[in-house]
């Protein structure tokens, strides 16, 4: 639209021109108060058709597109704040009413005129919500003046043109401001379908179903559950013209609402509009049935009872969508803060990474200037001299780290092969311990008397002995044979007794060495790393006392900790006696104890 005949935009009035061509410089938080221009140039128009020449160029320049689409906008945020926002829906709904598009009828028609009606409708929502929130009394004076110039454009723009009341009713905001327990604003939206039915009263039929089944469902839910005479008289109104104008809902009305009239002539009279209420009361009453029975008034209650849970249901659902929205925003804030943090933790990886690369270069550069310093200072003669020194020195400190590393390695697979070893004997020995407990446990077979020999097994066996007697007779030995052979006797055994003597103190030497070495492999294992270090870490593997006397310490504190465990860590050990302590801790602490170069007991 911007692309106006150029016979067109030479015919422009001059103040619309640079309104437009203002708005299209500035900033986005300067036009709406450049739109409010619009106001002191709609009012300087003199006559009918210089008005809606100055509509048309409003909306050849595109200015009133500029109006709809502000009113979308948080105004919290933007100079002049929501009263910017109701002045500019005013402003709206007057250069729509009496405008005659000439180029492209169809869209403003269709397009433009409903989005407008949704923007104002969007815009009395957000009031609407600010208007409740509210604390402060002037505050809340505030929203509703602001919220009432917002539905006087509405009414005032479908006044202006009577197809956006089936518009108006169709929109999703329109019935979010109309279920509203604040009185004020919902006597405001009852005053506009009041409006809406005035200009068009067959736009109840124009809808569908589920519109008008909500709009009167809306009402009689006010009526019944309110003692408000405020919103009792609007709505009693708004049913009275409804039946009036739409003779065909009378009957929707008696047949979907069956305990209305009881609800209207119980609660509603003598409230101070009895004369619209009587009227009501006559067209409904006309419509009902001469007979009533208990399936009327059944049905009476179950209509009452749903249009109750129909509106708690409706206020329920649009009270759950700010919880809704709430936690989708929460969500997406954390997800963003996570991938922020996230980024921030790289950055600084790369940074202390890049730092650390310039570190070991100019660490490299100073070692590099330190060595080309003393090649300087050095004589000529001795320069490869030093550089065979050098060398060497970097070949045993490589050796040296690397010998290093291979240890450790070797060190801490060997632990863990020695804790896998040591596991694997105490499970062995409990499950030794539990069969051994278990073949005490069984009962003894009782005793069987064996069978005696009767008289002819006696006679053959005594045959058999009395035979091998005759085969193998006794031998006759002299007494110097005896004496010899009891000679050569004592000779073998002191002979035993020498070798026994000698090979049990070697195996004492190697028990006491095995001693040695144990400790020796205890103490390494739970000795600090080489930079932890102190003299005091060396003077105990240089004397043999503290070692001895460690060990003793360490095995003393085992046998106390054994006996103070709970009963949980004994599960292992659930079949031993009471009184033992098992053989591993004992062994393990105990038979490593080297004393003055032997093995104590």
């Amino acid at each position: 639209m911007a692309d106006a005949p150029s016979a067109g935009l030479a015919a422009a009035d001059p103040r619309v021109l640079a309104l437009a061509a203002q708005v299209t410089e500035s900033r986005e938080q300067d036009i709406p108060l450049l739109l409010l221009k619009l106001k002191g140039v709609l009012n300087a128009s003199l006559g009918c058709e210089e008005s809606k020449k100055i509509k048309q160029d409003i909306y050849d320049y595109d200015l009133t597109q500029y109006c709809m689409l502000v009113l979308r906008q948080d105004h919290s945020r933007l100079h002049g704040g929501w009263a910017t926002a109701a002045q500019l829906a005013e402003i709206l709904s007057h250069c729509c009413v009496g405008l005659e598009v000439k180029g492209d009828p169809e869209e403003f028609y269709k397009k433009f005129l409903p989005s407008a009606i949704d923007n104002l409708l969007f815009l009395g929502r957000r009031l609407q919500a600010r208007f409740i929130r509210a604390v402060k009394d002037e505050e809340k004076q505030d929203f509703l003046r602001w919220f009432q110039t917002v539905t006087d454009a509405i009414c005032w723009l479908f006044g202006g043109h009577i197809q956006l009341a089936a518009c108006v009713l169709q929109n999703d905001h329109f019935l979010q401001l109309l279920i509203t327990d604040d009185v004020e604003t919902a006597v405001a939206m009852m005053s506009v379908l009041h409006n809406i039915l005035q200009v068009n009263s067959s736009v109840l039929l124009q809808v569908d179903e589920k519109t008008l089944h909500s709009v009167l469902d809306e009402l009689v839910y006010k009526l019944s559950s309110t003692t408000n005479p405020v919103i009792g008289n609007a709505a009693t109104k708004l049913l009275l013209l409804v039946a009036k104008f739409c003779k065909q809902l009378v009957k929707l009305l008696t047949a979907r609402y069956k305990g209305l009239k009881g609800l209207l002539s119980k609660k509603w009279t003598g409230k101070g509009f009895d004369r619209d209420l009587s009227q009501l009361l006559d067209l409904l009453y006309l419509e009902q049935s001469s007979g009533k029975g208990e399936m009327q008034r059944q049905h009476q209650a179950a209509c009452i009872i749903q249009a109750m849970w129909r509106g708690f249901q409706t206020r329920k659902r649009l009270k759950k969508l700010p919880q809704a929205v709430t936690t989708l925003q929460r969500s997406f804030r954390a997800k963003r803060e996570q991938e922020l943090q996230h980024l921030k933790k790289q950055k600084e990886d790369e940074a202390l990474k890049l730092q650390m690369q310039l570190q070991r270069q100019r660490a490299m550069r100073l070692f590099h200037e330190r060595q080309l310093a003393l090649l300087e200072i050095i004589h000529a003669s001795q320069v490869n001299k030093y550089m065979e020194e050098m060398e060497g020195k970097s070949a045993l400190t490589i050796q040296r780290f690397w010998r290093g590393y291979r240890a450790r390695r070797n060190f801490h697979q060997q632990k863990q092969s020695l804790k896998e070893y040591k596991a694997a004997v105490v499970i062995q020995r409990a499950a030794c311990k539990f069969l051994e407990k278990r073949r005490r446990r069984r009962l003894l077979s009782p005793w069987k008397d064996p069978k005696g020999l009767t008289d002819e097994q006696r006679l053959a066996l005594q045959q058999k002995v009395d035979d091998y007697i005759k085969l193998h007779p006794a031998s006759q030995m002299s007494e110097e044979m005896s004496k010899e052979l009891h000679m050569q006797a004592q000779e073998k055994l002191a002979q035993f007794l020498l070798r026994s003597r000698l090979d049990q103190r070697a195996a004492q030497r190697r028990e006491a060495l095995l001693a040695q070495v144990n400790t020796d492999v205890e103490l390494l294992m739970n000795a600090p790393g080489l930079a932890k270090t102190t003299e005091k870490d060396l003077d105990v593997f240089m004397s043999r006392s503290i070692p001895v006397a460690t060990k003793a310490r360490q095995s003393h504190n085992t046998v106390l900790k054994y006996t103070r465990w709970p009963w949980w860590k004994k599960l292992g050990d659930e079949f031993m006696e009471d009184d033992v302590i098992p053989d591993d801790a004992l062994n393990a602490e105990l038979g490593t104890l080297f004393i003055g170069g032997r093995k104590s007991f």
